[in-house]
């Protein structure tokens, strides 16, 4: 049975690597006949959460913008690709605010709001980062590789794409097979 991948592009570019990278892994998964989509966070409206708990209260977020479609997707998703230029040293201010209103729906075991069946979703995480140095940022992948598992997500595998100042994504054939090859095993692990 196949299985539904989407990917979040939280780049503001919605032609760029991040973009690209998260789409040569859908099209792996889709070799396998997976159903997927991409959300653009340049085509979306999302606000930060405001901190008002009445998604803990109501069960439900009450911002009316354009995250509440991520949620259905999310919910209908078996698995999921973030992908996020490195900027400053972290994930882009639009990852940010994208991983915050998570907590509507996506939350610790420990958390009063927490629900079984959002947990154990897989994850591949993708990173693009100007500096050639695939260990540079090392520690803040890890760590936020660390929070999505404490959020009960499956984290399935953390790429990096580096170099992105120097050469196009797109112009490395190797990269290309190695992201596709990422998203198969995806789906050979999701629907098997």
């Amino acid at each position: 049975m196949a299985y539904n991948a989407i990917g979040f592009n939280a780049s503001p570019r919605k032609n760029g690597n991040t973009a690209w990278s998260i789409q040569q892994i859908l099209e792996g998964s889709a070799e396998l006949g997976a159903k997927t989509q991409i959300y653009h966070t340049s085509n979306l409206d999302i606000n930060p959460c405001r901190g008002c708990l009445s998604c803990v209260k109501g069960g439900v977020c009450v911002i009316a913008d354009d995250m509440q479609q991520i949620y259905i997707a999310l919910k209908e998703a078996d698995a999921f690709v973030l992908g996020s230029p490195l900027y400053m040293a972290q994930m882009s201010g639009q990852a940010k605010v994208f991983t915050d209103r998570l907590f509507a729906q996506i939350t610790p075991r420990f958390s009063p709001s927490f629900k079984e069946e959002n947990a154990g979703k897989k994850l591949i995480l993708v990173f693009t980062q100007g500096n050639p140095d695939q260990s540079r940022f090392q520690a803040y992948y890890e760590y936020t590789k660390s929070m999505f598992q404490v959020l009960e997500f499956d984290v399935e595998d953390m790429l990096i794409v580096t170099g992105t100042r120097s050469e196009q994504a797109n112009e490395n054939a190797e990269l290309r097979e190695a992201l596709r090859s990422a998203g198969r095993k995806l789906a050979s692990r999701t629907s098997g």
